[in-house]
């Protein structure tokens, strides 16, 4: 039977999306703030950040033409999710890291 949690999985249940998510929440736009913020490898964050847009978590906005830059932004989609990870951050700071 379809099951809602395993298909949020697949959309945003590795550790680089997520944390994309949480780098465009926190207000970095650039493919370079959210490498940076997430520390993840550069052909993994390109292919989370596509898969993200795909799946209408993120959003790509061009800010330059030339030569053409995009930017990302969170969708409503993306908004929803962050209880999401406000919940995570707080679960993780309870038992999943020492104080």
């Amino acid at each position: 039977r379809p099951c809602p949690i395993a298909a949020a999985l697949e959309v945003v249940g590795d550790r680089w999306s997520l944390l994309a998510v949480r780098e465009v929440w926190m207000g970095n736009h650039r493919w370079s703030e959210i490498l940076a913020g997430t520390g993840a490898p550069r052909d993994r964050l390109a292919a989370r950040l596509k898969a993200l847009v795909e799946a209408g978590v993120l959003e790509r906005r061009q800010y330059q033409d030339s030569p053409p830059r995009c930017d990302y932004h969170l969708t409503d989609s993306g908004e929803q999710l962050i209880p999401v990870l406000t919940a995570l951050k707080e679960w993780g700071r309870e038992w999943a890291t020492s104080p």
